[in-house]
């Protein structure tokens, strides 16, 4: 080999495993979060609970490395999405090409219907009902009622259980596994993206059911059921209460967890499978 040839081999190498380091990268950036978009690991400092979201749901202890917000991809979306208008009824959702893996069931409408007073998720353990706060929350209900509308949750498994520091229990990825083994359990999404809403004042006591985030204004589909009280920054939507059958999440968090990961958290070992999601006017 000439030392031309040479060194046009070392460096289609170096550019190789400069692309190699790029993809991991993308990949990490999408695993890791602030909980919420996914509710993940938590992480004890001086006595302060910092909750860390793992997307992709891994125990890996290289994911604790957790970044406020995603490392963009060449796809990512630079639209911000907008807050709730009165005056045309709807939000301003756009489109998350970075969301990860993504079931497509396009925007929700222009105007959106914010009636809805609670919902109700019929899982393979019973019913849990939310009752929801659509003043607050309009483009939150909006969109749920959008899924709801298109069956996007029938057939998803609550993906991640939280552990006694961070009593959570995570579901809304429609492409979770849940099984333990799924190391991209956390990633799914609907392929777009909303604002947060009810922020000022936020407190995440039991019964309260919350949007999952990758950082500000990245909700999706992900939400998380808190079965008892956390000291979780106000950073992730609330959007109801459970009104019926949090006592469900209970037995499910007795049972513990398929693979726990150093923070305790993982798979529930009772697979909570949502069948059903409808929502109602009648709270």
């Amino acid at each position: 080999m000439s030392g031309k040839d040479r060194q046009k081999q070392l460096a289609r190498e170096h550019y190789e495993r400069q692309m190699q380091r790029r993809v991991e990268r993308e990949a990490k950036a999408k695993r890791n979060a602030i909980i919420g978009s996914t509710v993940g690991t938590v992480v004890v400092v001086g006595g302060i609970i910092a909750a860390v979201a793992l997307i992709g749901g891994s125990s890996d202890p290289s994911d604790t490395e957790a970044a406020v917000t995603p490392e963009p991809s060449a796809s990512q979306s630079t639209a911000e999405p907008a807050a709730f208008d009165p005056a045309t009824g709807g939000c301003g959702y756009v489109t998350a090409a970075e969301s990860g893996q993504v079931k497509d069931v396009g925007l929700p409408p222009a105007k959106l219907d914010v009636s809805a007073k609670s919902m109700t998720l019929k899982t393979s353990q019973g019913d849990i009902v939310i009752k929801l706060d659509g003043q607050k929350t309009p483009c939150t209900v909006g969109s749920f009622a959008h899924l709801a509308s298109k069956d996007y949750f029938d057939g998803s498994k609550c993906h991640r259980l939280g552990s006694e520091q961070f009593p959570v229990l995570q579901c809304g990825d429609p492409l979770a596994k849940a099984d333990g083994k799924g190391l991209t359990d956390g990633q799914g999404g609907p392929g777009y993206r909303f604002v947060d809403e009810n922020l000022e004042g936020a407190k995440y006591t039991r019964g309260v059911v919350a949007m999952a985030n990758s950082g500000p204004n990245s909700n999706g589909s992900q939400f998380f059921i808190v079965y008892g009280d956390t000291t979780l920054p106000a950073n992730y939507t609330p959007f109801g209460t459970v009104t019926k059958g949090l006592e469900i999440v209970d037995k499910v968090n007795k049972g513990g967890v398929i693979t726990p990961g150093q923070d305790g958290t993982g798979a529930p070992k009772k697979t909570v499978e949502i069948e059903d999601v409808t929502m109602s006017a009648k709270s």
